[in-house]
Protein backbone atom coordinates (compact mmCIF):
# COMPACT_ATOMS: atom_id res chain seq x y z
CA UNK A 1 0.00 0.00 0.00
CA UNK A 2 1.79 3.72 -1.27
CA UNK A 3 0.73 6.42 0.09
CA UNK A 4 2.37 10.29 0.49
CA UNK A 5 4.30 10.24 3.59
CA UNK A 6 3.07 13.43 5.22
CA UNK A 7 -0.69 11.90 5.18
CA UNK A 8 -0.30 9.22 8.10
CA UNK A 9 -3.17 7.63 10.26
CA UNK A 10 -3.14 6.10 13.45
CA UNK A 11 -5.78 3.34 13.43
CA UNK A 12 -4.57 0.98 15.91
CA UNK A 13 -5.56 3.56 18.47
CA UNK A 14 -9.30 3.83 16.66
CA UNK A 15 -9.91 0.26 17.43
CA UNK A 16 -8.15 -0.17 20.44
CA UNK A 17 -11.41 -1.00 22.87
CA UNK A 18 -11.80 -3.96 20.26
CA UNK A 19 -8.25 -5.02 18.89
CA UNK A 20 -7.15 -5.08 23.02
CA UNK A 21 -8.40 -8.07 23.45
CA UNK A 22 -6.57 -9.82 20.73
CA UNK A 23 -3.67 -8.72 21.60
CA UNK A 24 -3.15 -6.96 18.13
CA UNK A 25 -2.30 -3.68 17.34
CA UNK A 26 -1.59 -1.89 13.90
CA UNK A 27 0.12 1.26 12.92
CA UNK A 28 -0.76 2.07 9.19
CA UNK A 29 0.15 4.29 6.80
CA UNK A 30 -2.34 5.22 4.27
CA UNK A 31 -4.43 8.49 2.63
CA UNK A 32 -7.16 8.79 4.30
CA UNK A 33 -9.09 10.45 1.38
CA UNK A 34 -8.29 6.92 -0.37
CA UNK A 35 -10.21 4.12 -0.55
CA UNK A 36 -8.20 2.21 1.06
CA UNK A 37 -9.07 3.76 4.52
CA UNK A 38 -12.53 1.94 4.44
CA UNK A 39 -10.54 -1.21 2.99
CA UNK A 40 -8.32 -1.28 5.86
CA UNK A 41 -11.40 -0.97 8.49
CA UNK A 42 -13.21 -3.73 6.49
CA UNK A 43 -9.98 -5.99 6.78
CA UNK A 44 -9.21 -5.17 10.15
CA UNK A 45 -13.08 -6.06 11.14
CA UNK A 46 -13.18 -9.06 9.41
CA UNK A 47 -9.99 -9.98 11.39
CA UNK A 48 -11.66 -9.21 14.98
CA UNK A 49 -14.40 -10.91 13.89
CA UNK A 50 -12.79 -13.83 13.05
CA UNK A 51 -10.66 -14.10 16.53
CA UNK A 52 -14.12 -13.37 18.41
CA UNK A 53 -14.12 -16.78 20.49
CA UNK A 54 -18.03 -16.43 20.99
CA UNK A 55 -19.28 -14.38 17.97
CA UNK A 56 -23.35 -14.54 17.28
CA UNK A 57 -23.91 -16.85 20.98
CA UNK A 58 -26.84 -15.70 22.82
CA UNK A 59 -25.69 -15.53 26.66
CA UNK A 60 -27.99 -15.82 29.51
CA UNK A 61 -26.28 -14.71 33.19
CA UNK A 62 -27.81 -14.74 36.21
CA UNK A 63 -27.11 -12.21 39.10
CA UNK A 64 -25.54 -10.33 36.62
CA UNK A 65 -26.18 -6.59 37.13
CA UNK A 66 -23.88 -6.00 39.89
CA UNK A 67 -21.20 -3.62 38.48
CA UNK A 68 -18.38 -5.09 40.41
CA UNK A 69 -19.55 -8.75 40.41
CA UNK A 70 -18.26 -11.72 38.97
CA UNK A 71 -21.36 -11.43 36.73
CA UNK A 72 -21.01 -8.54 35.32
CA UNK A 73 -17.37 -8.62 35.14
CA UNK A 74 -18.10 -12.09 32.24
CA UNK A 75 -20.92 -10.08 30.62
CA UNK A 76 -18.68 -7.26 29.20
CA UNK A 77 -16.11 -9.83 28.33
CA UNK A 78 -18.40 -11.92 26.72
CA UNK A 79 -19.71 -8.71 24.81
CA UNK A 80 -16.37 -8.12 23.69
CA UNK A 81 -15.85 -11.78 22.49
CA UNK A 82 -19.24 -11.00 20.39
CA UNK A 83 -21.91 -12.75 22.85
CA UNK A 84 -25.66 -10.89 22.96
CA UNK A 85 -25.68 -10.90 26.68
CA UNK A 86 -28.60 -11.23 28.83
CA UNK A 87 -28.30 -10.29 32.00
CA UNK A 88 -30.92 -11.79 34.34
CA UNK A 89 -31.42 -10.53 37.76
CA UNK A 90 -34.01 -8.60 40.70
CA UNK A 91 -35.53 -5.73 39.56
CA UNK A 92 -33.96 -3.69 42.05
CA UNK A 93 -30.63 -4.27 40.63
CA UNK A 94 -31.94 -2.99 37.61
CA UNK A 95 -30.59 -5.62 34.91
CA UNK A 96 -32.10 -3.52 32.42
CA UNK A 97 -29.67 -0.64 32.92
CA UNK A 98 -27.00 -2.84 33.27
CA UNK A 99 -27.20 -4.21 30.11
CA UNK A 100 -27.56 -1.23 28.35
CA UNK A 101 -24.23 -0.14 29.15
CA UNK A 102 -22.99 -3.27 27.16
CA UNK A 103 -24.56 -2.22 23.89
CA UNK A 104 -27.96 -2.24 21.98
CA UNK A 105 -27.49 -5.86 21.41
CA UNK A 106 -27.68 -7.08 24.70
CA UNK A 107 -30.65 -7.22 27.05
CA UNK A 108 -31.91 -7.37 30.51
CA UNK A 109 -34.85 -9.19 31.84
CA UNK A 110 -36.20 -8.88 35.54
CA UNK A 111 -36.59 -12.23 37.48
CA UNK A 112 -36.17 -13.63 40.89
CA UNK A 113 -34.28 -17.35 40.10
CA UNK A 114 -36.00 -18.99 43.13
CA UNK A 115 -39.17 -18.26 41.82
CA UNK A 116 -40.23 -20.79 38.91
CA UNK A 117 -42.55 -18.79 36.90
CA UNK A 118 -40.12 -15.56 36.48
CA UNK A 119 -37.77 -18.20 35.25
CA UNK A 120 -39.57 -19.05 32.86
CA UNK A 121 -40.92 -15.70 31.91
CA UNK A 122 -37.54 -14.35 31.40
CA UNK A 123 -36.04 -17.21 29.44
CA UNK A 124 -39.06 -16.76 27.24
CA UNK A 125 -37.97 -13.24 26.51
CA UNK A 126 -35.04 -14.19 25.30
CA UNK A 127 -36.48 -16.81 22.94
CA UNK A 128 -38.54 -14.53 21.83
CA UNK A 129 -36.04 -12.10 20.80
CA UNK A 130 -32.84 -14.23 19.88
CA UNK A 131 -34.58 -17.39 19.15
CA UNK A 132 -31.81 -19.55 20.86
CA UNK A 133 -29.61 -19.67 24.02
CA UNK A 134 -25.90 -20.53 23.71
CA UNK A 135 -24.82 -20.38 27.09
CA UNK A 136 -25.94 -20.47 30.88
CA UNK A 137 -24.09 -18.92 33.89
CA UNK A 138 -25.50 -19.80 37.13
CA UNK A 139 -24.10 -16.67 38.84
CA UNK A 140 -26.69 -15.83 41.12
CA UNK A 141 -26.05 -16.29 45.00
CA UNK A 142 -26.03 -15.03 48.60
CA UNK A 143 -23.43 -15.72 51.13
CA UNK A 144 -23.97 -15.14 54.98
CA UNK A 145 -21.48 -15.05 57.99
CA UNK A 146 -23.27 -17.55 60.36
CA UNK A 147 -21.92 -20.42 62.47
CA UNK A 148 -23.41 -23.56 62.81
CA UNK A 149 -25.27 -23.05 65.75
CA UNK A 150 -26.33 -19.59 64.65
CA UNK A 151 -27.99 -20.91 61.34
CA UNK A 152 -31.73 -20.15 61.16
CA UNK A 153 -34.29 -22.31 59.24
CA UNK A 154 -35.03 -18.86 56.89
CA UNK A 155 -30.73 -18.53 56.77
CA UNK A 156 -30.89 -22.14 55.74
CA UNK A 157 -33.64 -21.68 52.73
CA UNK A 158 -32.24 -18.20 51.71
CA UNK A 159 -29.14 -19.20 51.03
CA UNK A 160 -29.40 -22.98 49.79
CA UNK A 161 -32.52 -21.21 47.73
CA UNK A 162 -30.44 -19.09 45.57
CA UNK A 163 -27.19 -21.06 45.01
CA UNK A 164 -29.00 -24.49 44.24
CA UNK A 165 -32.82 -24.31 43.83
CA UNK A 166 -31.90 -21.05 41.58
CA UNK A 167 -29.12 -23.01 39.70
CA UNK A 168 -32.03 -25.86 39.15
CA UNK A 169 -34.80 -24.12 38.14
CA UNK A 170 -32.69 -21.91 35.53
CA UNK A 171 -30.85 -24.87 33.85
CA UNK A 172 -34.13 -26.56 33.70
CA UNK A 173 -35.96 -23.49 31.36
CA UNK A 174 -32.78 -23.45 29.53
CA UNK A 175 -32.11 -27.13 28.88
CA UNK A 176 -35.17 -27.87 26.63
CA UNK A 177 -33.81 -24.57 24.50
CA UNK A 178 -29.91 -26.08 24.56
CA UNK A 179 -31.63 -29.78 23.51
CA UNK A 180 -33.79 -28.58 20.58
CA UNK A 181 -30.55 -26.80 19.54
CA UNK A 182 -28.15 -30.02 20.05
CA UNK A 183 -25.53 -27.66 21.59
CA UNK A 184 -24.95 -26.10 24.44
CA UNK A 185 -22.80 -24.83 27.50
CA UNK A 186 -23.83 -24.70 30.83
CA UNK A 187 -21.68 -23.05 33.82
CA UNK A 188 -22.30 -22.95 37.62
CA UNK A 189 -20.42 -20.44 39.98
CA UNK A 190 -19.79 -22.32 42.62
CA UNK A 191 -16.88 -21.78 45.73
CA UNK A 192 -13.55 -22.91 47.13
CA UNK A 193 -15.63 -22.96 50.12
CA UNK A 194 -17.59 -25.96 48.86
CA UNK A 195 -14.28 -27.56 48.54
CA UNK A 196 -12.25 -26.94 51.95
CA UNK A 197 -15.09 -27.23 53.97
CA UNK A 198 -16.17 -23.48 55.36
CA UNK A 199 -15.71 -20.32 53.64
CA UNK A 200 -14.29 -16.68 54.93
CA UNK A 201 -16.92 -14.68 54.68
CA UNK A 202 -19.75 -17.89 54.20
CA UNK A 203 -21.13 -20.23 56.42
CA UNK A 204 -21.54 -23.89 56.75
CA UNK A 205 -25.20 -23.40 54.94
CA UNK A 206 -22.88 -21.64 52.42
CA UNK A 207 -20.67 -24.24 51.71
CA UNK A 208 -23.16 -26.76 51.86
CA UNK A 209 -25.37 -25.46 48.96
CA UNK A 210 -22.08 -24.49 46.46
CA UNK A 211 -21.10 -28.00 47.62
CA UNK A 212 -24.37 -29.35 46.08
CA UNK A 213 -24.20 -27.30 42.87
CA UNK A 214 -20.87 -29.17 42.24
CA UNK A 215 -22.97 -32.51 42.87
CA UNK A 216 -25.75 -31.49 40.28
CA UNK A 217 -23.37 -29.96 37.84
CA UNK A 218 -21.57 -33.43 37.27
CA UNK A 219 -24.79 -35.36 37.21
CA UNK A 220 -26.53 -32.92 34.35
CA UNK A 221 -22.78 -33.39 32.49
CA UNK A 222 -23.52 -37.15 32.50
CA UNK A 223 -26.95 -36.79 31.61
CA UNK A 224 -26.62 -34.27 28.82
CA UNK A 225 -23.52 -34.81 27.08
CA UNK A 226 -25.38 -37.06 24.72
CA UNK A 227 -27.12 -34.12 23.90
CA UNK A 228 -24.00 -31.95 22.83
CA UNK A 229 -25.03 -30.03 26.00
CA UNK A 230 -21.88 -29.50 28.35
CA UNK A 231 -21.86 -28.82 31.76
CA UNK A 232 -19.50 -27.27 34.04
CA UNK A 233 -18.43 -25.68 37.34
CA UNK A 234 -16.21 -23.28 38.65
CA UNK A 235 -15.10 -22.53 42.09
CA UNK A 236 -13.81 -18.64 42.89
CA UNK A 237 -11.31 -18.18 45.71
CA UNK A 238 -11.74 -15.11 47.42
CA UNK A 239 -12.74 -12.35 44.67
CA UNK A 240 -12.43 -8.36 45.30
CA UNK A 241 -15.86 -8.34 45.20
CA UNK A 242 -19.14 -6.25 46.80
CA UNK A 243 -19.51 -9.25 48.37
CA UNK A 244 -16.44 -9.03 49.88
CA UNK A 245 -15.52 -5.10 50.06
CA UNK A 246 -15.49 -4.01 53.77
CA UNK A 247 -15.87 -7.17 55.28
CA UNK A 248 -12.16 -7.87 55.97
CA UNK A 249 -9.23 -5.93 57.63
CA UNK A 250 -5.92 -5.42 55.90
CA UNK A 251 -4.62 -7.39 58.10
CA UNK A 252 -6.73 -9.99 57.11
CA UNK A 253 -6.05 -9.81 53.81
CA UNK A 254 -2.87 -9.90 54.60
CA UNK A 255 -3.32 -13.10 56.40
CA UNK A 256 -5.10 -14.47 53.41
CA UNK A 257 -2.40 -13.82 50.51
CA UNK A 258 0.07 -15.64 52.71
CA UNK A 259 -1.59 -18.84 51.81
CA UNK A 260 -2.24 -18.06 48.18
CA UNK A 261 0.62 -19.18 45.80
CA UNK A 262 -0.01 -16.12 43.58
CA UNK A 263 0.37 -13.52 46.64
CA UNK A 264 -2.41 -11.77 45.00
CA UNK A 265 -6.34 -11.89 46.26
CA UNK A 266 -8.60 -12.59 43.04
CA UNK A 267 -10.17 -10.07 40.52
CA UNK A 268 -13.55 -10.11 38.60
CA UNK A 269 -11.72 -10.28 35.83
CA UNK A 270 -9.82 -13.55 36.62
CA UNK A 271 -13.30 -15.28 36.55
CA UNK A 272 -14.56 -14.23 33.36
CA UNK A 273 -11.53 -14.84 31.38
CA UNK A 274 -12.47 -18.32 32.69
CA UNK A 275 -16.26 -18.75 32.06
CA UNK A 276 -15.36 -17.08 28.34
CA UNK A 277 -13.00 -20.39 27.86
CA UNK A 278 -15.52 -22.85 29.11
CA UNK A 279 -18.50 -21.00 27.33
CA UNK A 280 -16.32 -21.62 23.89
CA UNK A 281 -14.86 -24.04 21.50
CA UNK A 282 -11.79 -24.08 23.06
CA UNK A 283 -13.18 -25.97 25.92
CA UNK A 284 -15.08 -28.37 23.38
CA UNK A 285 -13.79 -31.73 25.17
CA UNK A 286 -14.50 -30.45 28.97
CA UNK A 287 -17.87 -31.13 30.26
CA UNK A 288 -18.51 -32.12 34.33
CA UNK A 289 -15.10 -30.48 35.49
CA UNK A 290 -14.52 -27.99 38.16
CA UNK A 291 -12.52 -25.62 37.73
CA UNK A 292 -10.43 -23.63 40.40
CA UNK A 293 -9.93 -19.95 40.09
CA UNK A 294 -7.88 -19.43 43.44
CA UNK A 295 -4.75 -18.55 42.73
CA UNK A 296 -3.48 -22.15 44.18
CA UNK A 297 -5.20 -21.61 47.55
CA UNK A 298 -6.41 -25.52 47.61
CA UNK A 299 -3.92 -27.02 45.90
CA UNK A 300 -5.20 -30.81 45.78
Amino acid sequence: MVCPEKEVFLIGEYYSSKVKNLSLYFIIHFNQNSSHSQEMRDFLNKRMETNMLLKDKVALITGGAGPNGLGFATAKLMAEHGAKVVIMDLSQADPVKAAATLGPDHMGVVGNVVKKQEVDDAVAQVIARYGRIDILMNNAGITQPRKTVEISESDYDAVLDVSLRGTLLVSQAVIPVMQKQKSGSIMSVSSVSAQRGGGILGGPHYSAAKAGVLGLTRAMARELGPDNIRVNAITPGLIATDISKGKLSEEQKDSIRQQIPLNRLGAAADVAGTCVFLASDLSAYCTGITLDVNGGMLIH
